[in-house]
């Protein structure tokens, strides 16, 4: 048997133990969001440094000026160095009362579909994920005495709390958290047998829209007809930013954004990702974005603008014939490779002040933003690791955008010059953030086959 083979096989044989061990750190209620957490959060951030100090890895438990961060280094003088980034924090369990079993109990349990799965708060988000790397290096550590290539191990106890003190972290510790590369497991497959390396981010930027009229609340008998509303000039302007075709019509909204190659688009379209099986589920049934784009396309590689709220006036119960001198909206930007955020809040800004009829005004109260993170379709660390993954579950991976952003992956680009594989084995229905969270088995046990997988293609 080659090494690989025989480090695969004590996967296998050592999976009762591995569970054993991601059950004893779901036991500790890590909740980063409520202080009176905080014990628990720093029990389980030196949990994690005393089991990985037990690989002989040099492990650290880092104070912040909110929960500790977990670093371990492997020192072999490899080729290559790695970089693992996880979160061993959790979201709260409530409501409590919805919960089959205790949240940080953590029971296995057949599934409906038979499958086993592993119950309890931060199984899949992101204990379970964590472990799965963890459980990798333990095996290679145990049947070869060493890691094909060297790795670093960051995991922070604030990721579901903004991580507001990774990265000055970063910033402080550029030099020992130097890596050829990132890898992330705190992301999804595609379905239950199928991998996904997601390969993209798309960045953000918010504002906040208020647009004044009048000097005060008017009479809407007295003064409707002839004064200016804002709410009405507010939804005007929002109304107008999208075409009849889906576009956004806000001139630079597009500036810099580049079109995924033909291949990419191609394995998209193989994916039937309908408006059925996507939008059907929340009580939807047609898509309204750029037309000629595929569902994939407009969830991960196109830019979006959406209200994410409006008010003015009065909206307390029964009637109050005013209209309101005040309007205000909340917007986000959902950005992709090769926009500037900057850029967008101008372009933004910009159209909205060219809108505006005579008598109004509009004052902008945020305007932050982060910028888009993407992974070369022809980088060779996500060659290596697609085979490693095909190797593993029998067919190739998805490679797909991220609707969402997360944005520390931006700063590892940023501050460290490293680019990030997102792999990650968790399901769409684990219920994260929701009672009975849960994590495959299969996930679990094949999570850290994969990453064995993976250590091995990266030191080629």
């Amino acid at each position: 048997m080659s090494d690989l083979d025989r480090v695969l096989a004590a996967v296998d044989a050592d999976l009762d133990a591995s569970i054993e061990r991601l059950f004893a750190l779901l036991r500790i209620p890590s909740i980063s969001t409520d202080r009176a957490y905080a014990a628990e959060c720093r029990r389980a951030g030196q949990w994690l440094v005393d089991d990985l100090a037990s690989l002989g890895l040099t492990a650290r438990l880092n104070d912040t000026p909110g929960h500790p961060i977990v670093t371990a280094r492997s020192e072999q003088g490899a080729a290559r160095r790695v970089m693992f980034y996880g979160h061993y924090d959790v979201q709260p369990v409530d409501p409590l009362e919805l919960w089959g079993s205790p949240p940080f109990e953590p029971q296995l349990v057949d599934g409906p579909d038979g499958s086993r799965r592993i119950v309890a708060r931060g199984s899949s988000d992101d204990k379970g994920q964590v472990m799965t790397f963890v459980e990798a290096c333990r095996a290679y550590l145990k049947v070869t005495g060493s890691l094909p290539v060297d790795v670093t191990v960051l995991v922070e106890g604030e990721e579901e709390n903004g991580s507001g003190n990774l990265p000055s972290f970063l910033a402080a510790n550029r030099g020992k958290l130097a890596a050829d590369i990132a890898l992330v497991c705190d992301t999804s497959m595609w379905n239950s047998t199928t991998p996904a390396i997601t390969v993209s981010l798309r960045g953000m930027m918010h504002d906040e829209i208020v647009v004044t009229c009048a000097n005060r609340d008017l009479h809407s008998g007295y003064y409707g007809g002839a004064a200016a509303n804002p709410l009405h000039v507010l939804s005007r302007i929002v109304g107008a930013v999208h075409g009849s075709d889906g576009r956004i019509t806000i001139p630079g909204f597009y500036d810099g954004v580049v079109e995924p190659p033909d291949e990419v688009k191609a394995q998209w379209a193989a994916l039937d990702l309908t408006p059925e099986n996507f939008l059907g589920p929340v009580g939807l049934s047609q898509p309204i974005g750029e037309q000629g784009r595929s569902l994939v396309e407009m969830t991960t590689s196109r830019p979006t603008f959406e209200v994410n709220g409006m008010w003015g006036g009065y909206i307390g119960e029964g009637a109050k014939t005013v209209i309101p001198s005040i309007a205000t909206a909340k917007i986000t930007c959902r950005l992709v490779a090769g926009q500037d955020p900057v850029h967008v809040r101008d372009a933004v800004r910009a159209f909205v002040r060219g809108h505006l009829p005579a008598d109004c005004s509009v004052e902008f109260l945020s305007g932050d933003g982060s910028p888009a993170v993407a992974v070369a379709h022809d980088n060779p660390d996500l060659a290596k690791a697609a085979g490693a993954l095909a190797d593993e579950w029998g067919k190739p991976p998805v490679t797909v955008g991220a609707g969402g952003s997360i944005p520390i992956v931006g700063h590892f680009k940023k501050t460290l010059g490293q680019d990030t594989l997102l792999v990650g084995f968790a399901l769409d229905d684990d219920r994260i953030h929701s009672p009975n969270e849960k994590y495959n088995l299969a996930s679990f046990h094949k999570g850290i086959r994969s990453w064995v997988r993976i250590l091995a293609a990266l030191a080629e």
